[in-house]
């Protein structure tokens, strides 16, 4: 294999490199981190980088695997999100508030990625407490796009998703709360799973909204999320949201027979907020499928449009809570020299925290204060409860629901910025997924003007395999998820 293809190759590929000794865990490592010190400084999307744990790491993955022990990820080379806390490493969350915050113990999926052999290379910039659709909202600055660097790469997990891009990694974690892995998924040209709520233990990620909050696998193809996924997933006494279900091997389920497969395309996600073009490659991509055996069948999720509003009552009201224990006095940013409690409460939080969290926080706790409660949080409660069973209806009829992950491709840096509506727009697709908490994933379909387009597959809840599986077909029949962006020279 070239430089190039080592960078690129899939965990398949490059664990049979290791194994036959054709390169080592050390060496691979070494490129990646040559790779994120080439192209992070153009890109931002790397904010901690652990060269000397990582290539510490990597001789102990050499070592296992010369044992014949280890897995398939074992040598693997991987970014976290930096929203997982990383025992001894610092985890920032995007914000000011954390930026010298030093974690005591792994999150769950860190310390399960880690027993099963990766590579920490580092932690990706985001928006801060993962409150922002573009990556603009970071306090360590806005990460680039790496197929326009003019342009924003989405958000929360922005930086994930434009380090893999970049080939920066091999593989990557994102959270998502309301579109955070398949909303930059689709605006950098990636594979990104969001699971169903309780598949992978929360324990250890920074809270943003509790009821909506999951991990997932961010890769360039639904083979290798799968690996990712396995490893991630399972129950954890110390999560009392995770699930106490079994765990497949995700990967060995993907048999690329989609015959029969029923898809629902609803009607209200191709509506006149998803740009032209965007429905074009989408549909083209829903054609390979149709051509593959699947069968496409119109439905209707009727009260998809309350979702935005409900979301950003719910999202709030619990970023609320979740953020009330960053007051300045047991970790976190203080502000210099205070005149009194108060004053340390208001400017270690007005300083610590950026505009869009401050604004959530405010929506939050007006939405929870007791003259309206009822009117909004409440009410909101109710209507996700309605969401949730236009979904439950539609899952009689299909096996599978699908339709764009994203209304546009990436879009300039600051043009939606000074608007929050429409910067909430960008996850119209994606926060009916959270609120009824079913599983999600956006996987290349190609490309609008040179960018990226994301088709979304929603699954039913637990039911991973089949949207992996018709990601997976749809990636055997077309190289959409191989086009790589055109890194220029000069960036190194």
């Amino acid at each position: 294999m070239t430089d190039s293809a080592v960078l690129h190759g899939s965990v398949s590929e490059l664990h049979e490199m290791l194994t036959q000794g054709q390169i080592s865990s050390e060496e691979l490592t070494r490129a990646f981190l040559e790779r994120i010190d080439q192209l992070n400084g153009k890109l931002n999307a790397v904010v901690t980088v652990c060269a000397e744990q990582a290539l510490n790491d990597a001789r102990r993955a050499d070592e296992r695997l010369s044992r014949g022990e280890g897995n398939v990820l074992t040598g693997i080379p991987l970014l976290h999100k930096d929203i997982f806390c990383t025992q001894g490493i610092r985890t920032t969350c995007g914000s000011r508030m954390l930026e010298e915050f030093i974690p005591a113990y792994d999150a769950t999926v860190v310390a399960k990625l880690k027993d099963a052999g990766v590579v920490m290379l580092g932690k990706c910039n985001m928006d801060e407490f993962a409150m922002g659709s573009s990556n603009e909202t970071s306090f360590f600055g806005t990460v680039k796009n790496p197929w326009d660097t003019q342009c924003v790469p989405g958000g929360s997990s922005g930086g994930s998703a434009a380090a893999l891009a970049a080939g920066m990694a091999t593989l990557v974690t994102g959270t998502d709360t309301g579109g955070s892995i398949r909303q930059p998924a689709s605006l950098c040209g990636i594979t990104g799973l969001k699971p169903t709520y309780g598949r992978v233990s929360r324990l250890g990620i920074i809270a943003f909204a509790s009821s909506l909050d999951q991990a997932g696998p961010m890769a360039r193809s639904a083979a290798d999320c799968a690996h990712m996924l396995t490893a991630m997933s399972g129950l954890d006494v110390g999560d009392s949201t995770s699930a106490d279900l079994a765990v497949p091997d995700f990967f060995s389920e993907l048999s690329g027979n989609v015959a029969g497969l029923r898809i629902g395309m609803p009607r209200e996600y191709f509506n006149d907020d998803l740009d032209p073009a965007v429905r074009t490659r989408v549909m083209s991509a829903l054609s390979e499928l149709e051509k593959a055996g699947a069968q496409l069948i119109d439905i209707d999720l009727p009260h998809s449009h309350y979702a935005i509003a409900t979301y950003y009552v719910l999202a709030p009201a619990e970023a609320s809570a979740n953020l009330a224990r960053y007051d300045g006095v047991r970790f976190g940013y203080r502000c210099a020299n205070p005149a009194d409690l108060e004053d340390l409460y208001l400017r270690s939080r007005s300083e610590g925290f950026g505009e869009e969290v401050q604004r959530r926080i405010l929506v939050g706790t007006y939405a929870l204060s007791a003259g309206f409660y009822d009117a909004y949080f409440n009410k909101a409660q109710q209507v996700r409860r309605v969401i949730s069973d236009d979904f439950r209806k539609a899952f009689q009829s299909v096996d599978v629901i699908a339709g764009p992950s994203a209304p546009g491709v990436a879009f300039p840096f600051g043009a939606k910025q000074q608007d929050p509506v429409a910067m909430y727009m960008e996850d119209i697709y994606t926060l009916a997924v959270n609120l009824a908490g079913l599983p999600g994933l956006s996987t290349p379909a190609g490309l609008v003007n040179g960018m990226p387009v994301g088709l979304q597959l929603i699954g039913k809840p637990f039911d991973e395999s089949t949207i992996l599986n018709a990601a997976h077909r749809l990636q055997l029949d077309t190289d959409w998820h191989l086009a790589r962006p055109a890194i220029e020279e000069s960036w190194t």
